[in-house]
């Protein structure tokens, strides 16, 4: 661990699971937040996915993402007025963090019966 990361951590009153679970809550949270509302069509929806992991990839502790956007709602023809604004629902999300001894696999997914983008944790592991 780096000296910039020991000072970090002596904010934190965790052990690793729980601290792993935190930053992936973290990058849930900036995934939703930065990209919600964000203009999509069929040209740019490769793009935006491969923007938005390459974004939560850059924050610390994170060893994977992986985002996929549902085209099924995009419109199907272009134009002037051909795109869509990115919505929660529209996003399927999985990341993987690793800190210390732990590694927390998360994801957001819209989930209908709740009608609701919703963040989960899919496993923690000892890693």
């Amino acid at each position: 661990m780096s000296g910039e990361e020991e000072r970090a951590d002596s904010h934190f009153d965790c052990n690793d699971r729980e601290r792993a679970a935190f930053e992936a809550g973290i990058k849930m949270g900036t995934v939703y937040h930065q990209f919600i509302g964000v203009p999509v069509n069929r040209g740019s929806v490769a793009d935006l996915e491969r923007c938005i992991e390459s974004s939560v990839a850059a924050q610390p502790y994170v060893v994977g993402a992986k985002v996929t956007i549902d085209r099924a709602v995009l419109p199907s023809e272009g134009g002037v007025y051909g795109y869509a604004s990115l919505s929660g629902g529209m996003l399927s999300v999985e990341i993987a963090v690793e800190y210390g001894q732990a590694r927390v696999r998360a994801a957001m997914g819209y989930v209908e019966e709740l009608d609701y983008p919703l963040m989960s944790v899919r496993s923690v592991e000892d890693i």
